[in-house]
């Protein structure tokens, strides 16, 4: 989305404050965090911005107020000018087209999502990713993820998705009312609960797979409730996230770290799309204890040919040293979840 000038538009901002560095907070403490902004009365100030100047025949000065500067370019993360239907649901952003300003390349829709990639619109080339990243863009392991797959993460500790997305949402509390982005999102089995809970004013529902995103929408298409929503389906590469710095409030990526290419690029753009306060919550699975039984351990040296595993010390390593805080976490057998802040 466009930012508007001074003269024409305003935009959203959030009180900000640093948050004390703390590692290691327990589930149960209580993490001082800044105030987000809510439908419910909680304070958000307003300020002008000239990030980039808008055509008035794009947007209107009432539309940029509520949906400017969401969307970026991947290429030099300048917001992107958006011509089409106002709203923020998947069929108006299916409708529209993206531009930037800067670079002067335009990003439309995909069947059902936006294609926001480095690699959008290109005609020869292809870009492939390692094995553990290209194995979801199948169609059949796509239609087959909610269908029986992802049940047998209960096998390692996963308590179920309804569960996870409880624990989940007592780490985003502080986030209600502000912009979701569930990075690495498969078929959208989070991104729908998060979309219907209400708690957001925005969900962007983003994964690199074409076919996670078009199961997605099978999902949804027959749902007023969340086809109407303010969600919206968008491919992006996860170490090249197509949002402004500083303008997300919760980020969440549920069975993701293991798959990413690089766990280390992810996190710091995770970092660098947070707003001051905003909340990192992921799950992944744990490496096998090197004194668990030898069964185990040689299933996950098979494993790991695929994909990558960690310990928890190494994951809050990881975590922290992208620059976050406030790290904690939850573990169940080989089941993690682990959550962080922006500074």
């Amino acid at each position: 989305m466009a930012a508007a000038t001074a003269s024409a538009s305003v935009s959203l901002n959030h009180h900000r404050s640093v948050v004390p560095k703390h590692h290691g907070v327990s589930l149960n403490s209580r993490i001082g965090v800044p105030t987000r902004f809510s439908s419910n009365g909680y304070t958000s100030r307003i300020r002008a911005t000239s990030a980039v100047a808008v055509e008035p025949e794009l947007r209107t000065p009432a539309q940029d107020a509520t949906e400017a500067e969401l969307f970026a370019c991947p290429i030099c993360y300048e917001p992107l000018i958006r011509k089409g239907p106002s709203g923020f649901n998947v069929p108006a952003i299916y409708r529209s087209g993206f531009k930037c300003r800067k670079c002067n390349k335009s990003y439309s829709s995909k069947d059902v999502y936006l294609d926001l990639t480095v690699t959008s619109g290109t005609k020869q080339y292809n870009e492939v990713k390692p094995a553990r990243s290209e194995l979801f863009r199948s169609p059949i392991v796509s239609f087959l993820y909610e269908r029986g797959w992802r049940q047998n993460f209960n096998l390692s500790g996963f308590p179920g998705p309804d569960e996870e997305f409880k624990m989940a949402q007592e780490y985003f509390k502080v986030a209600e009312g502000g912009v979701l982005v569930d990075v690495s999102c498969g078929s959208g089995l989070f991104s729908r609960k998060f979309a219907i809970s209400g708690a957001y004013s925005r969900v962007v529902a983003l994964d690199f797979s074409e076919n996670m995103l078009r199961q997605c929408y099978d999902f949804i298409k027959n749902d007023e409730s969340i086809i109407s929503s303010n969600l919206a389906l968008v491919r992006a590469d996860v170490s090249r996230l197509p949002f402004p710095s500083g303008s997300i409030d919760a980020v969440h990526a549920g069975a993701a770290l293991h798959c990413w290419p690089s766990p280390s690029n992810a996190i710091a753009e995770i970092n660098r799309i947070l707003r001051s306060g905003g909340v990192f919550v992921g799950t992944t699975f744990l490496r096998v204890n090197p004194s668990a039984p030898t069964i185990f351990r040689a299933l996950e040296q098979s494993a790991l040919r695929t994909y990558s595993y960690f310990t928890q010390e190494e994951i809050e390593d990881l975590v922290t040293s992208c620059g976050l805080i406030n790290y904690t976490s939850k573990v169940q057998s080989s089941f993690i979840m682990f959550s962080a802040q922006k500074q």
